[in-house]
């Protein structure tokens, strides 16, 4: 947590891996469950498969900050492939952590960090996602996965609020509503440091 208990959580994924809305939904879940928060996407070139970056701040108090978030205390890499591309590391506190979709463990997956000396995390968000969903969905996993890596919140709270907005986003779908929550259970589970 940076200064004043403000969390920031930079994400890095590829356009249609759903990066931006779990930036969004968890500042959704955030607001529901009393905190100050920010979650925006910063927008490039935007196309299926583009990297794109998102943002969330998140806080107990006002946030006066409106900037892009350039010292991160968490960064969740939803795109294993983006880390030979993109310097996620950038400014991120070696106090914090990277979270990062892969099958790998956070050993094997260091060497491709820079020499970052923080935490790393790992999920194997895909597995997750289409053992509880039948595709490849990993935003839910990672969502999780993050707040389960930050602490932002109790995860009870963060499970109750999720299952609230999935009965609203999929009212008339049972099934993605129960896949989705098992989704985000397991991940709980699935992190490994």
């Amino acid at each position: 947590m940076s200064g004043n208990g403000l969390t920031e959580i930079r994400w890095h994924g590829r356009g249609g891996q759903g990066a931006k809305t779990a930036a969004l939904l968890l500042a959704d879940v955030a607001f529901k469950n009393d905190y100050y928060v920010q979650g925006f996407p910063e927008y490039g070139p935007e196309r299926m498969g583009a990297p794109i970056t998102a943002y969330n701040r998140i806080s107990r108090r006002e946030i006066h900050v409106h900037s892009n978030i350039y010292h991160p205390d968490y960064v969740a890499v939803v795109d294993e492939g983006l880390l030979d591309t993109v310097d996620v590391t950038a400014g991120l506190s070696e106090d914090g952590a990277i979270i990062i979709n892969t099958a790998k463990t956070p050993d094997e997956i260091r060497p491709k960090l820079g020499g970052y000396k923080g935490k790393v995390f790992t999920i194997d968000a895909k597995k997750v996602s289409v053992e509880c969903l039948g595709k490849n969905f990993p935003n839910s996993p990672m969502l999780s996965a993050v707040v389960k890596v930050s602490d932002i919140m109790p995860f009870d709270e963060f499970l109750a609020e999720m299952e609230n907005s999935y009965a609203h986003k999929f009212s008339s779908k049972p099934e993605v509503i129960e896949g989705n929550m098992n989704a985000l259970k397991m991940a709980y589970e699935e992190v490994k440091e």
